[in-house]
């Protein structure tokens, strides 16, 4: 590939990256969203987040069969308890790491 082709390239995919988020930023910026669907666009952020750890929490990595006794889980468990109580991200990801060094010399 030459020059001009990467050019090309590298111009087309800035394009395809940028196009679908300016094109609804512009179309929406002056309506109004009705609120039946600004609290479901909320919800998207938690349900991405849980199809991203439900797996590695619940299941092994060799076979992907369902696991309780997971480290992960038994840590996140706690975890998950400190977060709800205290609202401190920075806390909260401190006591998750502490808990999960510690289950390393337990379990």
């Amino acid at each position: 590939m030459n020059f001009s082709d990467y050019l090309l390239l590298f111009g087309g995919m800035g394009l395809v990256t940028y196009l679908p988020r300016t094109l609804p930023l512009l179309y929406l910026a002056h309506k109004q969203l009705p609120q039946w669907l600004i609290d479901w666009l909320g919800l998207i952020p938690v349900a991405i987040l849980s199809a991203l750890l439900a797996p590695s929490l619940l299941t092994t990595v060799a076979d992907r069969s369902f696991s309780l006794g997971k480290p992960e889980l038994l840590v996140a468990i706690p975890t998950l308890i400190f977060a709800l109580k205290t609202r401190s991200l920075g806390g909260t990801v401190l006591v998750g790491m502490l808990l999960y060094w510690l289950a390393g010399f337990f379990i």
